[in-house]
């Protein structure tokens, strides 16, 4: 009799859409646009007064279109306020949907006595707002992290991972609403280079961070059980190496690093405009990396 070979061509199918990706990408953008624009009214730092009003609109703004992609994800969107209804305290995702509804509340409330003038009460909900703010997107991180099937996500350094890179990509929006707000919109049509030198400062300095978060975690990876391995190699020499290597190391971080320390450069507005928005596709490349690259290893 001959022999029969089988072949079955079952597709590796991956539950969770590039949706949860941009949503987790904007509500770090909204984490970070709401912390910068406590600095002043919140913690006093007057240099930064001019990221308030601003900060706090562009956290409600990214807030309100984060959802979306969130109930877009679902098969049943229409269901999401089930979330409320059947409840489990040890999930964050029943957390997140509590936070999802208190961060944005409290902005409001932030955002009306902040343009009413009501300095204490503006410090005291943008106080309040802060471990809000941080909540929201790091349950985002929780949500993987316990994924305990999934090398990629299943590492405690994934938290805060995700406040790093939220600050890092809201410090770089920041960046860009000031300058096209200055330069388009102001009476004086003039850059506050101070205020922007600051900035340049933090995004560097958190970039730096973020960088020494990644490496380590790729690292760690490297060491691990054979899943892990797998998923190493993915992102270094596999088919999502353009999105980590490519997009989120060289393009989102090196260059950026580069373009902000350099004294030739890190002077000039556009020069750092241009390293903002590198940065700020090198965070989006993270969260896709992350999301569709950690659903990519095969279950074993």
């Amino acid at each position: 009799m001959a022999n029969i070979l089988i072949t079955y061509n079952v597709e590796h199918e991956l539950p969770l859409s590039i949706h949860l990706a941009v949503y987790f990408y904007l509500t770090g953008l909204s984490a970070g646009s709401f912390i910068l624009s406590t600095l002043a009214y919140g913690f006093g730092m007057e240099q930064f007064k001019p990221l308030g009003k601003v900060g706090v609109i562009m956290a409600i703004l990214l807030l309100v279109m984060a959802p979306l992609n969130l109930i877009a994800d679902m098969e049943q969107p229409f269901r999401f306020w089930y979330l409320f209804l059947y409840l489990n305290p040890t999930s964050p995702i029943t957390w997140g949907s509590f936070l999802l509804t208190l961060y944005p509340l409290n902005s409001l409330v932030y955002a009306y006595f902040m343009f009413r003038g009501d300095a204490p009460r503006t410090k005291f909900f943008g106080l309040i707002g802060i471990p809000l703010a941080v909540s929201v997107h790091g349950y985002t991180g929780f949500i993987l992290a316990l994924g305990k099937a999934r090398a990629l996500w299943n590492t405690a350094l994934m938290p805060t991972l995700f406040l790093v890179s939220a600050m890092v990509s809201g410090i770089a929006m920041m960046i860009l609403v000031v300058i096209i707000k200055d330069r388009f919109f102001s009476p004086e049509r003039q850059v506050k280079t101070e205020l922007i030198s600051r900035l340049t400062q933090l995004l560097a300095g958190t970039i730096i961070l973020d960088l020494f978060l990644v490496v380590s975690d790729v690292l760690v990876l490297l060491t691990s059980d054979a899943e892990a391995k797998e998923g190493a190699s993915l992102i270094l020499t596999g088919e999502l190496s353009p999105y980590f290597l490519g997009m989120e190391i060289l393009l989102g971080s090196l260059v950026p690093l580069f373009i902000l320390t350099f004294p030739l450069t890190r002077r000039r507005v556009s020069a750092v405009a241009f390293a903002s928005a590198l940065v700020m596709v090198g965070i989006m490349a993270m969260r896709y990396v992350m999301v569709i690259g950690g659903q990519m290893v095969p279950l074993s």
